[in-house]
């Protein structure tokens, strides 16, 4: 069992923007990133946490982001609202998107919020999950590089393509998911390489196209999609909806950043916002209370909904603190000197 250590909330916060900022991230963009990995870290994805600094600096390294690129937001149209990063990170061009998205939203019932030319690491939920707290339904989708193989095939073309939903509801907690098209997150097959951990046979293949426990042979291979060819439709979907349409690449196009400083990770995401209030009227909060019926039944067969675990963590990590393995935490500490 590896060791750990259990820091609060506020000196995880810190940690993540000392590490940003003695990187070379503009304090705007190592604030908007570690509001991000403190919510995945806070809410127990690890995959997507602290852990993730540590690309942070080695894209910035490598030249694969612009740590201080100011957002550009562009009125494209009443439903859209368009955003170059001009290859920074794509969270700070959320989050200076955000605003006139929703506005748009409320005004026409739904709207969409493109993001060009951006660096793109994070997890989809927290995004859209500022949607439903607004009142407005998110979904959110992005491409990343050629990791995963169409079903069918054994070579990386598709990104892992991750797309994320969450409902507002009444009182309580929205009804989320966020789930790559893979089979799992790449992260995920990272820290199975970290731990010195053997991963299913069903989650990659190997650079020969035969499936593989070897998380190294995993990452030098071809993930799979999840579900077969359905998972690979909706890759493919995405691809789509968050690169052609939004003018922006294809995930196959792009490459992740490199010590040769050859990488091109820069691209596309799209945010779609609907305004339950637009659709229906004064009738709203009535419909909203009736997919309550839905939800009621889904837990009463004693099944959970997605995301439930995260809210339990997230409750815990605001008492308690947050725990990541001591290794993780000296090699974080190590990227403040």
């Amino acid at each position: 069992m590896s060791e750990e250590i259990t820091i609060s909330l506020q000196d995880a916060e810190s940690l993540s923007l000392e590490v940003l900022q003695h990187n070379g991230y503009s304090q705007a963009h190592a604030e908007a990133i570690t509001r991000n990995v403190l919510a995945a870290q806070r809410d127990e994805c690890h995959s997507h946490g602290l852990y993730r600094l540590i690309g942070c600096v080695n894209t910035a390294r490598n030249g694969g982001v612009d740590t201080h690129a100011m957002p550009e937001i562009i009125d494209q149209a009443p439903g859209v609202v368009r955003v170059n990063a001009h290859q920074g990170c794509s969270l700070l061009s959320f989050e200076m998107g955000k605003k006139p998205l929703i506005e748009k939203a409320n005004q026409t019932g739904i709207a969409a919020l493109a993001i060009n030319n951006s660096f793109h690491f994070s997890a989809l939920w927290p995004e859209v999950e500022a949607l439903s707290s607004e009142g407005l339904i998110g979904i959110a989708m992005t491409p990343s590089h050629a990791f995963v193989a169409p079903a069918g095939g054994t070579k990386p073309l598709l990104g892992t393509n991750p797309i994320a939903f969450s409902w507002p509801r009444p009182g309580g907690t929205p009804y989320t998911f966020d789930f790559a098209t893979s089979v799992v997150a790449r992260g995920e097959i990272e820290l199975y390489k970290r731990a010195g951990k053997t991963i299913p046979s069903n989650w990659a293949m190997d650079d020969k196209g035969n499936a593989t426990t070897d998380p190294a042979a995993a990452l030098a291979g071809a993930m799979l999609t999840f579900g077969g060819y359905k998972g690979s439709a909706l890759s493919t979907m995405i691809e789509l909806l968050a690169g052609p349409l939004i003018g922006d690449v294809l995930g196959h196009e792009t490459q992740a950043a490199n010590e040769q400083k050859t990488g091109k990770p820069f691209h596309g995401e799209l945010i779609i916002a609907i305004s339950p209030a637009v659709f229906m009227g004064e009738q709203a909060a009535n419909h909203l209370q009736h997919a309550e019926v839905l939800f009621e039944n889904i837990l009463g067969q004693g099944a959970r909904l997605p995301s439930q675990r995260r809210f339990e963590a997230r409750e815990n990590s605001l008492r308690n603190g947050i725990t990541i393995p001591k290794a993780l935490y000296d090699e974080l500490n190590a990227l403040t000197h």
